[in-house]
């Protein structure tokens, strides 16, 4: 059971919390690695408490880098594949693409409010592939 591939269907752009799927796989101890396998999206771990602190997050990323269609974003050239594209990458160059969560005796050891996101940086619905490996 050292590694696992999450499949995650994402409706658009946003946060997609995935922590339950991790902690019903994780068994043992050691030190898991998550790594995303798309370049336009991240992971996260961020507060599972307050669903605005996923919107502003997203809110937040949004405003720093708009589409390209948007005038500050006219010096962008990969614009072939829609306006949320390039600044899909930017976003996914900005946060982590891999997470490494310490296990001890089957439990991830996220604080109390912490859950394991994938951000969805595309407006279009994906299915995003996450590997998981436990050393």
């Amino acid at each position: 059971m050292p590694s696992t591939t999450f499949t995650i269907s994402t409706s658009g752009q946003g946060l997609y919390e995935f922590s339950d799927d991790v902690a019903a796989w994780v068994q043992g101890s050691g030190l898991l690695t998550l790594f995303v396998r798309h370049t336009s999206a991240s992971l996260l771990i961020q507060e599972n408490a307050d669903a605005d602190v996923q919107s502003d997050l997203q809110a937040f990323f949004h405003r720093l880098v708009p589409p390209s269609t948007d005038p500050s974003m006219s010096y962008l050239t990969h614009t072939y594949e829609g306006p949320d594209d390039m600044p899909a990458h930017i976003k996914a160059s900005m946060m982590p693409v891999s997470l490494s969560i310490p296990v001890s005796n089957g439990q991830l050891a996220l604080g109390r409010w912490q859950g394991i996101y994938l951000f969805e940086h595309r407006t279009a619905p994906h299915r995003r592939q996450v590997v998981a490996h436990l050393g």
